[in-house]
């Protein structure tokens, strides 16, 4: 039987405001008090992993091993088909403007969401023009002890241009999912958190872990 989380704080292993947002809404309605990487002093390790799935669980495991209390780590990006897959794991790289490769260094998505445009265009031109793509996500909860769980979750579309709408973060402005005409930017957050790939490994993640609430 899968273990559940009895616990009543959980670490959430990131510095990233947008993914603070995303996964404490998520975790919510479970009565759960999150508190962030960042509040605790945690530095964030070096994602050293070939899969997002490796790097959540290094991510969690620091975070748990550190804190003392479980720890959910999430490592997500952009898998563009005409790209074969990239920029993937690199995901956060292909925004950093300072070209530091460290965790918590500036980072543009602006900058990013060109630079795929400019490689879709290149791919275009010697007859590539599929635009679909998928994000990626894999959750890992960790325990002090060493137990751990990971599940992945995608949501599938096409990259559009120029990019649109003014929520999310990261790439959603120019990531259309399947089914609809509008960005991850242009869409209700509350509707996002019910389709995209967090929601869809967090959704597996509860369906294990949780205690019902």
């Amino acid at each position: 039987m899968q273990r559940r989380l009895t616990e009543e704080k959980l670490v959430l292993a990131s510095h990233n405001a947008g993914k603070l947002r995303e996964i404490a809404d998520l975790v919510r309605p479970y009565g759960v008090t999150v508190v962030s990487a960042g509040e605790l002093n945690l530095s964030e390790p070096e994602e050293t992993e070939t899969s997002f799935s490796g790097n959540a669980i290094l991510k969690a495991r620091v975070a748990a091993d550190a804190s003392g209390l479980p720890a959910l780590a999430d490592d997500s990006g952009l898998a563009v088909t005409a790209l074969d897959g990239q920029p993937g794991i690199f995901s956060a790289r292909w925004a950093e403007t300072d070209g530091s490769g460290a965790a918590g260094g500036k980072r543009n998505f602006g900058v990013a969401m060109e630079r795929v445009e400019r490689e879709l265009g290149e791919q275009a031109a010697g007859g590539r023009t599929d635009r679909s793509a998928r994000f990626v996500c894999a959750l890992c909860l960790a325990w002090p002890d060493g137990d751990q769980v990971v599940f992945e979750g995608e949501v599938r579309g096409r990259m559009v241009w120029p990019p649109r709408g003014l929520h999310g973060f990261g790439y959603d402005p120019m990531f259309e999912p399947d089914g609809y005409d509008i960005t991850f930017g242009e869409m209700n957050p509350d509707k996002k958190h019910t389709i995209s790939h967090r929601a869809d490994a967090f959704q597996k993640l509860v369906a294990e872990v949780f205690e019902a609430g």
